[in-house]
């Protein structure tokens, strides 16, 4: 019934029973230590993204209240091993995406196989072939943290090609800063898209904390067939730069832990705040930047890539 559910909205209402049927949750971007090492220079030899043991996420998140559970981690589904042996466990992973621009995007990729994980990554550098890929096997995916500079620049061709192709963005992460979720959430309703949540979280802190919501799911498939016909809502929490630095030295403390002769270089933990802070401020011009952009409404020329709408929905099914 998976497939058959997913086609259309009237198909699901009819099959998948909002009333009669449980709500499920789910964090929809979570890492744990198999999201690799820090990518700054000079940290990425020594400081992994995040220390968390993929058993101890699985916990949380079912402390917190969640139905099914999934990794997110950069690139990677090594996290997943230890949690196959549970039922409500499913394979995603986010995906570092090479633009047409020569920009990169994170994408989430949800409900995949390894296969799929080996094909993805095999396309991960052309943008176009992953999305050819993504589109044979109807796999669900979102733009995530769209108004964020996590990734470096962005160029105003990269958001003609959210709008026309991908089906799913990223409107609250709770990571970010309230005013770009804010912004994600517009620009998702302007262009029809889907909204998902996630936490974002790469300490055990806010694992769980922001989540997407399906009700009348019962199992994965259904879940993420609630939310292909647009019947998922988001909850939880947003991001701040007091959360941003206490995960920061979180993230540092593990690094000592873990590699005791990095002690040596504990004094420079002093200049947290001040990067965090720093990254915060870059955060909020990104931000402003360019959703003042978007949200200008400049027509712009047909592109070669533009699909008509009622074929973006069928496709994005």
């Amino acid at each position: 019934m998976g497939t058959f559910t997913q086609i259309s909205r009237p198909l699901y209402r009819l099959f998948i029973s909002r009333e009669e049927n449980c709500t499920m949750r789910c964090d929809l971007h979570v890492h744990s230590i198999a999201s690799g090492m820090f990518n700054a220079p000079g940290l990425n030899r020594i400081c992994r993204e995040c220390y968390t043991d993929p058993a101890e996420v699985y916990e949380r998140l079912k402390r917190m209240g969640m139905s099914i559970v999934t990794l997110t981690d950069h690139d990677s589904i090594d996290g997943a091993e230890p949690l196959r042996q549970h039922a409500d466990f499913f394979l995603s992973e986010e995906v570092t995406v090479r633009m047409p621009s020569g920009t990169e995007m994170h994408m989430g990729v949800y409900g995949i196989t390894e296969r799929d994980h080996a094909e993805i990554q095999r396309r991960r550098n052309d943008f176009i072939a992953l999305l050819m890929y993504l589109t044979e096997r109807k796999l669900f995916f979102s733009a995530n943290h769209v108004f964020s500079g996590l990734t470096g620049r962005r160029e105003a061709e990269d958001f003609h090609w959210f709008e026309s192709y991908v089906p799913a963005f990223e409107t609250r992460n709770g990571q970010m800063w309230p005013k770009s979720n804010e912004s994600a959430a517009r620009l998702a309703a302007r262009l029809g898209k889907i909204a998902i949540a996630g936490s974002d979280s790469h300490t055990i802190a806010g694992v769980g904390l922001t989540f997407t919501e399906v009700r009348g799911a019962r199992t994965v498939d259904e879940f993420l067939a609630g939310l292909r016909t647009g019947h998922g809502r988001i909850h939880g929490a947003h991001g701040s730069c007091g959360k941003l630095t206490a995960d920061v030295f979180s993230i540092v403390w593990s690094l000592f832990w873990d590699k005791p002769w990095t002690l040596a270089m504990s004094p420079l933990a002093v200049l947290v705040p001040a990067f965090t802070a720093g990254h915060w401020l870059n955060e909020i011009r990104f931000c402003r930047k360019w959703s003042s952009a978007i949200e200008r409404g400049e027509k712009r020329k047909r592109m070669l890539w533009d699909l008509d709408s009622s074929f973006e929905a069928n496709w994005a099914s």
